[in-house]
């Protein structure tokens, strides 16, 4: 990123199966100078998952303990784990100059919304609500029950679209990568949270 270029802390959120995961691996392959935070997390390491990589794989001790030291952006509780978002390593990036990404869901998007008012929210979004259906249908063998429950919490999702600051469509994932990169790359105020 161009060291002219104010720093500027990028929420990228959407529903279940919109393919936020795959939009910021583009990114990161397109634009390998994009950071993006590594979430904290009290679930298991999936098989081919690295440490600090993939997540900050930490204990409930340690996930307490950084709740309690506001040692969290935002956190949310999924499937019966945590997931949150270290704060330092945001400000220090900010700090820097440089821009930072977060890919988090919807409930972690509103927490810095409130947090970090200054934080531009982009929401990702399908290309149809068929198409959605689709890539959560295909996504396994999931019984049809849970598939349900995966389709109705998406629909509230998308209904939250109207709470963010842009749209992209991921339509084709390249170009909704190089459409995210342009926005974190927009002028905008400096400004870090927590500070």
């Amino acid at each position: 990123m161009a060291s002219n270029t104010p720093a500027r802390l990028t929420v990228l959120s959407g529903p279940s199966g919109v393919g936020k995961g795959t939009v910021v691996a583009e990114v990161r392959r397109r634009h390998p100078d994009v950071w993006v935070s590594v979430s904290a997390t009290t679930r298991r390491p999936r098989p081919g998952e690295t440490h600090g990589v993939h997540y900050h794989f930490v204990s409930d001790a340690e996930f307490d303990r950084l709740i309690e030291t506001d040692g969290l952006l935002e956190w949310a509780e999924y499937a019966g784990n945590r997931y949150g978002t270290p704060v330092a390593p945001v400000r220090e990036r900010l700090a820097a100059g440089a821009p930072a990404l977060l890919e988090i869901e919807l409930q972690g998007a509103r927490q810095v919304r409130a947090r970090a008012p200054e934080a531009q929210l982009v929401f990702l979004a399908p290309p149809s609500w068929a198409e959605l259906q689709s890539r959560l249908a295909g996504r396994g063998s999931e019984p049809a029950a849970v598939q349900e429950a995966r389709l109705r919490i998406a629909q509230a999702e998308l209904d939250a679209a109207g709470e963010f600051d842009r749209v992209v469509v991921n339509d084709d994932v390249a170009r909704a990568a190089d459409e995210l990169v342009g926005l974190l790359t927009a002028p905008s105020p400096g400004l870090v949270p927590g500070e």
